[in-house]
Order: structure tokens, then C-alpha cells, then sequence
């Protein structure tokens, strides 16, 4: 919501009726069927479901591994290149939109330490001056909270959390419009948890980065999020801001996925129940 009188943010990511498939033989799965949604500068948008409901392929479209059959993707107002060809291409592509993984190792070369990944992710993107870019990887570094000792250290050497904050600031070192976190931190303990969704905070408010949070877990959304998407069978079944959505649940599925959480008195068979009545043709 934008205060009177206020400047409008600027829009960094805009979908607009991404629809994908997948065909096995004469059958066909829809995977993500009209989504669409707007990211401005600074804002973190959580996209919420189960396992199957289409979160996942929308992270994969978003960064270009996989092709949306309809639709579009513009990033501050450029087009989202299906495919791309040259090194140029490539670059500007990895500008626009960067992942963080569930597994920091899918962004982490194992055999080299974290200070020599940071700096060939530099070197790559034109950091020509050694010194240079060893003070950009020391300045990364210190904005995940890492020092000299794990920008020395192979990611194994690394605690999970500290793993988590390197590929992020590898993420950040191409300084992207748009930072995509697929279930980042559900592999974390809680207490890690926090640490990393604190700094993911503390990023998007200092450089205006926009956030793209992926996850099952409410938990997570309701604490780095603005607003809330949830995905079930690939449609949009609400889009609110975070705390009006989870405070008022408008959607059976969307009340399904609160009444998921356990607590005390928690009845595992009604949700099973009425998840089975939820889970009718669309």
C-alpha cells in the first residue's frame, strides 16, 4: 500500500499469465496455469503451497530454467529471454533474476573455497582489478555476516546456516534486480532460521533489492513477506497483503494450509479429511 503523497515504487518484476505443462504420453499435468503478480523495488512477495502446487516451476520460470508456454515475464520493464545465446546474453540474464537454493551446494562449487567462488563470480561479470574485487567479496561477505575464515574455508568446512549465507552473497554479487529463494532456509533449525531471514530483511531494505520467497512454511512468509500468494494446483487461490491473508484466510485451501500447522489439540485425521474434499476436479 503506498502513502499519499508518497512516490510510487518502481516496479522491478511483472508476471503476467505464465501458464507451463508437462506431458507424459497422451496425458498432461498443469504445472502453474495463469499466474500472475507484480514485485516492487524493496518488496518481498511469498509464494505459498504443498508439494505440487506449482511454486517450484514458478522459481525455475522466474530464472529462465524452465519456458513458460503462454505468458510474460518483464524484468524492470525488459523481457525475461526465453533462451539465451552468448556469453553477453548470459550475463544480463543472471543481472535481471538470481536463485538461492534449498541446497546451498547447487550454487557452490564444492572444491574451491568461498572467497575464490565470490571472486570468479566478479571476474566473470567484468570485476577486472584483483584488489578490487577482493574488497567487493570482503564487503559481501561482511553484509551475510560471514569474515576471513570462511571466505578461506571449502563450503563442507561450513555450518548449513553459513553455507545458506554464502550462496546468498553470491547471489548478491551480481547485484540482481530480483533475488528468487526456493524453500531457502527449510533446512535450517530454527534459531538459523531467524539469523537468515533477519539478514534477507535487513538486504532488500538497504539496497532495494526485490525478494521472491518460495516456501510451504507460513511461518517464514508471515516473517520476511509483504505480501502472500497461494498456489494450489497451480492457480492463484489468494493474493493479499501477508497478515490480512493469514490473520482472514479467504480461500478452503488457504484455511487447510493454517489448520496444517500442528499445535496443541491439532487433529491430523480432520485435515486429512478435508483435504481429500478439497481435492476434487478443478
Amino acid at each position: 500500500m503506498t502513502t499519499p503523497g508518497a512516490p510510487e515504487a518502481r516496479t522491478l518484476l511483472q508476471v503476467s499469465g505464465l501458464r507451463k505443462t508437462y506431458r507424459s504420453g497422451a496425458s498432461e499435468l498443469v504445472a502453474v496455469d495463469d499466474l500472475s503478480f507484480t514485485l516492487t523495488a524493496g518488496g518481498a512477495l511469498g509464494i505459498v503451497g504443498e508439494s505440487g502446487s506449482g511454486k517450484t516451476t514458478t522459481a525455475r520460470m522466474l530464472i529462465g530454467l524452465e519456458r513458460p508456454d503462454a505468458g510474460q515475464i518483464l524484468v524492470q520493464g525488459e523481457p525475461l529471454a526465453a533462451t539465451v545465446r552468448g556469453k553477453a546474453a548470459r550475463l544480463a540474464r543472471a543481472k535481471a533474476v538470481q536463485i538461492v537454493f534449498q541446497d546451498p551446494y547447487l550454487s557452490l562449487d564444492g572444491r574451491i573455497s568461498i572467497g575464490a567462488t565470490l571472486d570468479g563470480v566478479l571476474r566473470l561479470h567484468g570485476h577486472r582489478d584483483p584488489a578490487a574485487r577482493a574488497a567487493r567479496s570482503r564487503e559481501l561477505l561482511a553484509q551475510v555476516g560471514l569474515g576471513e575464515r570462511e571466505s578461506a574455508s571449502l563450503p563442507r568446512k561450513l555450518s548449513g546456516g553459513q553455507r545458506q549465507r554464502a550462496a546468498i552473497a553470491r547471489a548478491l554479487a551480481v547485484e540482481p534486480a530480483v533475488l528468487v529463494l526456493d524453500e531457502a532456509v527449510s533446512a535450517l533449525d530454527v534459531s538459523v532460521q531467524a539469523q537468515v531471514l533477519n539478514l534477507l530483511t535487513d538486504i532488500r531494505r538497504s539496497t532495494g533489492i526485490g525478494l521472491v520467497f518460495v516456501s510451504h512454511d507460513l511461518a517464514v512468509v508471515r516473517y520476511v513477506c509483504d505480501e502472500a500468494l497461494v498456489l494450489y494446483r497451480g492457480r492463484t487461490m489468494e493474493h493479499r497483503p501477508v497478515a490480512d491473508l493469514l490473520n482472514s484466510p479467504g480461500h478452503p485451501y488457504t484455511q487447510l494450509l493454517l489448520a496444517s500447522v500442528p499445535r496443541p489439540g491439532w487433529d491430523p485425521d480432520s485435515i486429512s479429511s478435508r483435504r481429500r474434499e478439497l481435492a476434487g476436479p478443478r
